[in-house]
C-alpha cells in the first residue's frame, strides 16, 4: 500500500470521529512512523510502506481515534521557535501562550541582564523560549508537579539553556526565594464545574491540576498576583493569561494588590487572553 493511500484511509477515519485536522493528523502520524519530515513524505505520496513501518503508524493511529491529543502521541509540540517534549504530566502549549512570550520580550532589553520567575512552568516551554531571545538573562521555574519539573528540565537541557535557569518542585505559596524583574504565568483558570465540559482529548488526558482554577476559576489567578507583590522588584511586571471572559475580574484582583494594568492582548480570536501589570506598591 503507498503512502498516499493509507493517508487517505486514516484521514477517514478520523474524520468520521469528528477529529479536527484529520488530513494534519494523518500526515504527521505517518512521517513520524518513516521518521521523515512532512514534506519529505508529501513529495512521494507513491511510495510503497514496509510491514514495520505500517506496523507502528497503526499503534499511532490508535491512539488518535482513541482522542489522545497528537502532541502527547508524537512526543513533541512546537511552541514559538522550537520544539518542546511533552507527556501527560504536562499542559500541551498553545499558540495564545505564545502572546506571553511576546509581551515578555517587550520589556525585556536584549543585552541585559534580567532575572526571570514563570510560575506554573509545566513544560518550560514560556520561560524557555524567553530566554533563547535574550542571552543575558537568567530564569527559575516553579510548578506544583514534580513530573512536569522533570518535563521542564528536559526541555532546557534540549535547549542548551540549562545552566541558565532553575526550576523548583514547590507551590507559589511557599517559594520566597529572590526578587524578579518579571514574572510570567498561566495558571489554572478554568472552572471546576466547566472541566467535563471540555473536548475529550482535553478533559481525559491533559493534567487536571494544569487546567482546574477551582469554583470560580480564580483561585489559583489570585494566588499568583498575590505571592508576585513580594516577588517582583519595584516596578517590575506580571504577565499572566487569562480566560477570554477573566479580564474585568482579573483586573480587579490586580487593582486590589497593587498593581497597575498596563495592556491587555487578544489572541488571534480576537478575545482578551494576556494582560500586563505593573508592581508599583511600595
Amino acid at each position: 500500500m503507498d503512502y498516499k493511500t493509507i493517508l487517505s484511509q486514516s484521514s477517514n477515519l478520523l474524520k468520521n470521529l469528528s477529529i479536527k485536522n484529520a488530513k494534519l493528523d494523518s500526515e504527521l502520524l505517518l512521517s513520524s512512523s518513516l521518521k521523515i519530515s512532512r514534506e519529505n513524505l508529501l513529495l512521494n505520496l507513491n511510495k510503497k510502506i514496509k510491514p514495520e513501518e505500517n506496523k507502528k503508524f497503526k499503534l499511532l493511529l490508535e491512539k488518535r481515534l482513541k482522542k489522545a491529543p497528537l502532541a502527547y502521541i508524537l512526543g513533541y509540540k512546537d511552541f514559538w521557535k522550537s520544539k518542546f517534549f511533552v507527556n501527560n504530566s504536562v499542559l500541551i502549549p498553545r499558540p495564545e501562550t505564545e502572546l506571553i512570550v511576546e509581551e515578555a520580550l517587550n520589556y525585556l532589553p536584549k543585552f541585559k541582564y534580567k532575572k526571570i520567575l514563570d510560575i506554573g512552568t509545566g513544560s518550560g516551554c514560556i520561560l524557555l523560549s524567553i530566554l533563547l531571545e535574550r542571552p543575558k538573562s537568567i530564569g527559575v521555574g516553579i510548578d506544583i508537579s514534580k513530573n512536569a519539573i522533570k518535563i521542564a528540565q528536559i526541555n532546557a537541557k534540549l535547549q542548551q539553556l540549562h545552566n541558565r535557569i532553575k526550576f523548583f518542585n514547590t507551590d507559589v505559596d511557599k517559594y520566597n526565594w529572590g526578587k524578579y524583574d518579571l514574572i510570567v504565568s498561566n495558571p489554572p483558570y478554568i472552572k471546576k464545574i466547566k472541566i467535563n465540559r471540555l473536548e475529550e482529548d482535553i478533559k481525559n488526558f491533559e493534567p487536571k491540576l494544569a487546567l482546574d482554577g477551582g469554583y470560580n476559576g480564580y483561585l489559583i489567578l489570585e494566588k499568583v498576583i498575590n505571592k508576585s507583590v513580594s516577588l517582583l522588584k519595584r516596578n517590575g511586571n506580571l504577565i499572566l493569561e487569562i480566560g477570554y471572559d477573566q479580564v474585568a475580574c482579573v483586573s480587579r484582583l490586580l487593582e486590589k494588590y497593587g498593581f497597575y494594568i498596563k495592556k491587555i492582548s487578544k489572541d488571534l480570536s480576537k478575545k482578551d487572553r494576556c494582560i500586563v501589570a505593573q508592581n508599583i506598591k511600595i
